[in-house]
């Protein structure tokens, strides 16, 4: 029993809206303003797919895909509470959005995280990211490091 579940959820749901607004407020401590996203934030009108981790009735993680093109989408608004950093639960969504976009057929799994989050990159390195250049609209950001995953069968 792991303790939680992971739910497909609309991008506006409410649990869903304070995890990304609790992620903001962490990063913008991180990086000591609210300046630190290049391009577009992810919408309703962009997101293929949105999780939430929820534990106890609680939700405590969430990560989103929007997809890039046709083999690719990216990762974003992975996030967990840090009461629940540790547990698994961070691996678990990373999972759960790459099944669903294996499912989708998109194998190429891209994402950027920053410079300021340190514990990230470890994270999506252990998960199996490897470090690329800097794609689309991150092209050019002083703050973005980027992560490619091309899964596998099986």
């Amino acid at each position: 029993m792991t303790g939680w579940t992971i739910e497909e959820r609309p991008w506006d749901d409410p649990a869903g809206a304070a995890l990304r607004a609790a992620q903001r407020a962490e990063l913008d401590a991180r990086y000591g303003a609210g300046d630190h996203e290049p391009g577009a934030a992810p919408s309703a009108a962009d997101v293929d797919l949105f999780l939430v981790a929820v534990r106890g009735g609680a939700a405590v993680g969430c990560g989103a895909l929007r997809r890039l093109g046709a083999t690719t989408a990216e990762i974003k608004r992975m996030y967990v509470t840090p009461p629940s950093r540790g547990t698994g639960v961070a691996a678990a969504l990373l999972r759960a959005l790459e099944a669903a976009a294996a499912e989708r057929g998109w194998p190429v799994l891209r994402l950027e995280t920053g410079t300021e989050q340190p514990d990230a990159r470890r994270f999506y390195e252990r998960e199996g990211y490897r470090r690329i250049p800097l794609f689309g609209v991150y092209e050019g950001s002083a703050l973005s490091v980027c992560y490619e995953r091309v899964l596998t069968a099986g």
